[in-house]
């Protein structure tokens, strides 16, 4: 199984996933003798600068700030579609979103584990899943092109944020009483 889960839920050091990414992109890119223009790398280095999706107007904002100066949205479009091409990032559909793939050129499940409290994502890519899937589609007779899961729930920080923050029941089930 691969998954980047217990990075993205961890006190690091973002600086690191960048580089990774853009080290990844760069072999990628000439593997495939694509350019990774300035915009390109700026729009994969604001994708990895946290584990949280993000929108194709949210890249704009960031990457106007960036610049300091204007950026169309069709900039910013072709930029994502370079970098989708080249399997760098993923569309998280639900979401409208983009996200840095931590695990470029390779076979995987694309599964999202999506914190609906902090926002956070993280990749998990397993061959039983794949297999199972695989299995599923063909017993169907349907051609498998792509898949994507995105699951919802509470990410390990914010879990345990919320036990925390539980009130703890003193009552015994036999003294509670219901209006």
């Amino acid at each position: 199984m691969l998954t980047n889960s217990r990075l993205v839920h961890q006190p690091h050091d973002h600086g690191r996933c960048i580089n990774a990414a853009l080290s990844r992109a760069e072999e990628l890119c000439t593997a495939s003798k694509a350019r990774l223009t300035p915009t390109r790398k700026s729009v994969l280095q604001l994708l990895w600068q946290s584990h949280q999706p993000l929108g194709a107007y949210q890249l704009q904002d960031q990457l106007s700030v960036l610049t300091g100066k204007s950026i169309a949205p069709p900039t910013i479009y072709r930029a994502i579609e370079f970098l989708l091409g080249l399997g760098l990032i993923h569309r998280i559909a639900s979401l409208n979103a983009y996200i840095g793939c931590p695990f470029p050129g390779s076979d995987h499940s694309n599964l999202f584990m999506i914190c609906s409290q902090c926002g956070s994502a993280a990749e998990v890519a397993h061959n039983s899943l794949n297999e199972l899937l695989q299995k599923a589609s063909d017993k169907a007779n349907f051609t498998l092109q792509s898949q994507a899961l995105e699951l919802f729930g509470l990410c390990p920080n914010c879990s345990l944020s919320a036990a925390q923050n539980r009130p703890l029941n003193t009552e015994s089930p036999e003294n509670s009483h219901h209006d």
